[in-house]
């Protein structure tokens, strides 16, 4: 564990100084560049404005066990809460506040989930940058009979959890014409269809764990995964992708994007006392689709921002899959700043 924990750390500080000498490097050496041009044919700013958003949201991390070619794969679901919320952006500064009331939640038959779900995204003028820091515990097995021989109940986990951080820096080759800020943060119009290639990097590190084997007992002999008890991977590799939105009627848009890195990495499974470690190549992918009504002054949209990491241990020739998301929905209004409120903001304008 020591040896991984050491590659883990030597890995993270090389990738992130090479993503970042990027960042500085890019647009030939001028960062004020790199971050504020914009083509106002294409994208409407609203430097002057605070976009104020209500929204529904629900974040989840959860888990595939791989089956065989001839056996369907296990699929554990956390049970998260639907969170109502509100939030606002002033230029490249964003700040959300939600909360999962009762009466949005009522999936008591599903177990309990406690959760610490962190992930972040940024979208400086000609960046994405995305922040994973999960923390789960608590499953059940999706559909319901699945692992219990019971229709009518979910098999139930609460002694599943997964540990989950990473990082992932793509540059936008096409961002004074292409604004994820419009889609994502409703801070800007995107007026005409535009798209750009994306560029970068990612990092993950991460645990999955439980206080028995992962398979449930009346499965146990279809799958190669039957006594592994815990497994921790590190990742990390370039990758690159693609981003469009295609406005129509001036409008009404529709905002796609994919990432597909090729990551190197290390595995360790736990299986009785012992360890087993395996070297890997995965591809892992990151998503985003938005669709919506977007003008100068209000956005109405349905969003989601979602991973999928691959981890191959030494015990089977079959993955293991932690698909990370966000689904949303948002409405979203621009509000002019008065000479009073603007002084007060002056110090992120700085940034």
């Amino acid at each position: 564990m020591l040896f991984i924990r050491h590659i883990y750390i030597r890995s993270s500080l090389l990738l992130l100084g090479i993503l970042f000498h990027y960042v500085l490097v890019a647009q030939e050496g001028n960062l004020a560049r790199a971050f504020a041009e914009v083509d106002t044919n294409y994208i409407h700013t609203a430097d002057q404005f605070i976009t104020g958003r209500f929204y529904f949201s629900q974040k989840y991390t959860s888990i595939i066990l791989e089956g065989r070619k001839d056996i369907s794969d296990l699929r554990y679901r956390p049970n998260t809460t639907l969170n109502m919320g509100i939030g606002a952006t002033y230029r490249t500064i964003s700040l959300n506040l939600a909360y999962g009331f009762s009466f949005l939640n009522n999936d008591k038959e599903k177990g309990d989930t406690r959760y610490l779900d962190l992930q972040s995204h940024f979208y400086p003028r000609n960046w994405t940058i995305d922040f994973y820091g999960q923390l789960y515990k608590g499953y059940y097995l999706y559909p319901e009979g699945r692992g219990n021989n019971d229709p009518g109940n979910y098999y139930i986990r609460p002694d599943i959890g997964i540990s989950l951080f990473g990082i992932a820096l793509y540059n936008l080759t096409n961002g004074s014409r292409f604004s994820y800020r419009a889609s994502m943060l409703q801070s800007e119009w995107q007026k005409r269809s535009a798209g750009t290639w994306l560029i970068g990097g990612e990092i993950y590190a991460g645990s999955l764990s439980g206080d028995s084997s992962f398979i449930p007992s009346l499965l146990k002999e279809r799958y190669e995964q039957d006594e592994v008890e815990k497994i921790r991977f590190l990742e990390l590799g370039p990758g690159g992708g693609y981003a469009y939105t295609l406005v129509i009627k001036r409008n009404f848009f529709v905002t796609a994007s994919a990432t597909l890195n090729v990551d190197v990495g290390l595995s360790r499974e736990f299986i009785k006392g012992e360890t087993r470690d395996k070297f890997t190549v995965s591809p892992n992918i990151t998503y985003r689709a938005v669709v919506g009504y977007n003008s100068k002054v209000w956005n109405l949209n349905v969003s989601l921002v979602g991973n999928r990491i691959a981890v191959r241990g030494a015990s089977t020739y079959q993955d293991y899959l932690f698909n990370t998301g966000n689904y949303r929905f948002t409405y979203a209004r621009k509000f002019l700043t008065g000479p009073k409120l603007k002084k007060k903001l002056r110090w992120i304008e700085k940034l």
